[in-house]
This record gives C-alpha cells, sequence and structure tokens, in this order.
C-alpha cells in the first residue's frame, strides 16, 4: 500500500508481484526435487528393509552357525568318491549345518563343488556354511595321493623296503608274503604261465621280475594287493604283443626273457646291455655255464665284486656257476632297455662268438669283452685288484 502524499509507482508494484511470483517458483522447484529424493530415500529403506530382513531370514535359516556360541569340534569324514551332494547330507544328518540343499547350491555356485577333498576334519558348531565349505576344500593335511618310483634293478625285497621307509605300509611283511605267492594275483597270463612251471614253488617270490620299474601315484591308504596290480598292469604294458611275438621267435617265454633281462640290469650299465645279452645268448647256445656274480649275489644279499670260492659252489638254483642254463628265475625287476636287450642282443657279438666279459673299474661300470677264456683271464688279473678293493671299502673281507 503507498504512503500518503507519496506518488503511486506502477511499475514498482509489478516487480514486486514479480519477485514473489519467482520465489514462489523456487520453492515449489526445490520442493519438487526434494520430494522426489524423499521418496526415493524411502523406497531405498523400504527394500534395504525388506532386503535385510530377507537376508537375515535366509541367514538365521539356511546360511549361519547352527549353534553361534558353541565352539564344540565334532568329527566329520570325507570319504574319497564321495559326492557333493552326500557330502551335504551328511553335514546335515551330523548336525553341522542347517540345510544341505543350501550348502550344495552355494557350493557349486562358487566352484567348490569339484574342490572337496576326502579326510578326516574338525568341524566346530559355530561355523557357519562358508567357513565350512572353505575348510572341506583345503584338505586335512593329509593327501591323499603320493609318488613312488620302482629303480629298474631293484628286488622285489628293495621295493618292499622302499614302500616302509616312505610310509606307505608300515611293515613288509604282508607285501612279500603277496610277491611270494601271488595270492589273489593270479589273473594275469604271465603269471598264470609261470604258476605251471616245474619249479615255481621254489622260487624265493613268484613276482620278482614281474614289478615293472616306473615311478607311479597311489593312493595313501592304497593297499598291497592293489599296489602289486598297478605294478603288473604296467608289465602288462611294457611287454607287449610285438615283444611276445619276438620272445616267440628266439625260443624264449616271457619269464625266460625277463630272467636274462634282470641278469642283464644288474650286470652292466645300459651302454652295454645288448653286448652282455649277446655273451649269455652265445653262452647259452653253447651249454655253457652262465657264471654270472650277480646270480650268486642276489642268493647271498651281498654286492661283492670279488666272489669267494664258497660263493661259487652255493648249491642253489639260482646260482649260474653250478648250474647250466638261465637261473630259476628273474633276480631283479629290469627296465624296459634291460628286457630290449635280452629280445635283441648285439648282432655283431653274437656273430664274432664273444662269451666273457668282466667289469673294469666299479666306479666307472665299464666292462671288457673278451672271445676266448685266457682273454677273459688275463682281464680278470688286471681288474681283480680293484674289485679287491671295492669290496673292502664296502666291509666284504
Amino acid at each position: 500500500m503507498a504512503r500518503r502524499n507519496e506518488p503511486y509507482d506502477e511499475y514498482d508494484s509489478q516487480s514486486r508481484q514479480e519477485e514473489r511470483r519467482y520465489g514462489f517458483y523456487w520453492y515449489a522447484s526445490l520442493w519438487r526435487v526434494l520430494r522426489s529424493v524423499l521418496i526415493g530415500v524411502a523406497a531405498l529403506v523400504l527394500v534395504f528393509g525388506l532386503l535385510t530382513g530377507i537376508y537375515n531370514y535366509i541367514s538365521d535359516n539356511f546360511v549361519s552357525a547352527v549353534e553361534m556360541t558353541d565352539g564344540t569340534e565334532v568329527a566329520f569324514t570325507v570319504e574319497s568318491g564321495q559326492s557333493l551332494t552326500r557330502v551335504a547330507n551328511n553335514l546335515e544328518a551330523a548336525g553341522l549345518i542347517k540345510n544341505h540343499t543350501v550348502f550344495k547350491y552355494y557350493c557349486d555356485f562358487i566352484g567348490f563343488g569339484q574342490k572337496i577333498q576326502a579326510g578326516d576334519y574338525l568341524i566346530a558348531k559355530n561355523m557357519n556354511i562358508f567357513e565350512i565349505a572353505e575348510l572341506l576344500t583345503t584338505g586335512d593335511g593329509k593327501p591323499l595321493t603320493m609318488m613312488i618310483t620302482v629303480i629298474p634293478g631293484w628286488t622285489v625285497e628293495d621295493i618292499a623296503d622302499m614302500l616302509k621307509e616312505e610310509g606307505v605300509f608300515s611293515d613288509t611283511a604282508r607285501f612279500l608274503f603277496l610277491c611270494r605267492s601271488a595270492e589273489g594275483l593270479t589273473d594275469y597270463y604271465f603269471i598264470q604261465e609261470e604258476l605251471r612251471t616245474e619249479r615255481a614253488a621254489e622260487r624265493r617270490f613268484l613276482l620278482e621280475g614281474y614289478l615293472a620299474p616306473n615311478t607311479y601315484e597311489i593312493y595313501t591308504d592304497t593297499t598291497e594287493t592293489a599296489l602289486l596290480k598297478k605294478l603288473l598292469d604296467q608289465t602288462d604294458v611294457v611287454f607287449d604283443y610285438a615283444w611276445q611275438q619276438r620272445a616267440s621267435e628266439i625260443g624264449m617265454t616271457m619269464d625266460e626273457v625277463l630272467t636274462l633281462a634282470s641278469m642283464i640290469e644288474r650286470e652292466a650299465k645300459t651302454d652295454d646291455f645288448a653286448r652282455v645279452s649277446a655273451v649269455f645268448h652265445n653262452r647259452l647256445g653253447k651249454g655253457m655255464t652262465l657264471g654270472s656274480d650277480v646270480t650268486v649275489n642276489y642268493i647271498t644279499g651281498e654286492r661283492r665284486m670279488s666272489l669267494t670260492t664258497s660263493d661259487l659252489a652255493i648249491a642253489s638254483p639260482y646260482n649260474t656257476y653250478v648250474n647250466k642254463g638261465l637261473p630259476l628265475g628273474p633276480i631283479c625287476n629290469p627296465s624296459p632297455d634291460a628286457i630290449s636287450a635280452a629280445l635283441y642282443p648285439d648282432a655283431v657279438f653274437v656273430a664274432e662268438q664273444y662269451l666273457y666279459f668282466c667289469a673294469k673299474d666299479p666306479a666307472s661300470g665299464e666292462l671288457a669283452f673278451s672271445k676266448t677264456l685266457e682273454e677273459h683271464n688275463a682281464a680278470v688279473e688286471i681288474y681283480r685288484p680293484l674289485w679287491e678293493a671295492y669290496d673292502q671299502e664296502r666291509g666284504y673281507e
């Protein structure tokens, strides 16, 4: 309202109205923005509350520990080969989780389904499904498998000692019994053939020569029978059809080939295998004794380089100084290289009729080959002092 005696300013009145109108619009615009924000916040609060409620429900009924304040540990075992479904069912039955289906779906979703390891665990009742699932993927500290290596030239007893040292078996008695008797292992054709031989019962170990040298992955809870089958399976693979045919061509059985290969394995290094084989084949062809020191060592259990007179005279079907032909059976478990040499002797040495060999320096493993007894005896006189020194260093008198 204009003051008395003051002129009326129409322009000023319009400006004031516009200012009031502009202020109203500004507040209205601000309110619209605030209202949208408040609605959004309210919606978020409602959604958050709803989700929290759902999460709490799921957590309380399916995910959380069965006893939040109880740290009691329960023994739980996951057996080898068990499915995730079976593990989940067993966990619920043991009172360690609330719902086996949720546990299974969770493990599948995060990729734990194939990672759960067999073993013995201690699971606390205050562990939730996330903690339990992770625990079951870490294992119990006891490996399911282990690696063992059977070295070419090892005997059955060497293998048994290794298995005990590695902790595979607590003692060697059962393993050695099965190697001696082949009990429960007669499904293999070559074991059946061996058992049909006249003097099979006289062998120290029926499975000697048939336990293929190699590196194997085995279960830590394996049995003696299962382990022997693994080694025999490898022998079945190594001595394939082609080698069976070759053995037949040269008039030898598989057992005879393995017996000869076992002698070759113990007598020489790989480079000399075929030459040693040729000497043995030549002596067999002439009806001579093989005169192999390693067959006597198999009887005595020693590794002498220089045999005594009493050693040479030991009455045993394994002594190739006393008996003509091959020994009663293999004297170790030969490598594929030794088996190949037994089947394919050095053609030149066969043709030139080499009949003798002896060790040179034991440290080098080199051999001296001779065609005549005179040449051989001369070589023996040269190298015998080295053998005797070698034996003395190892306590043989």
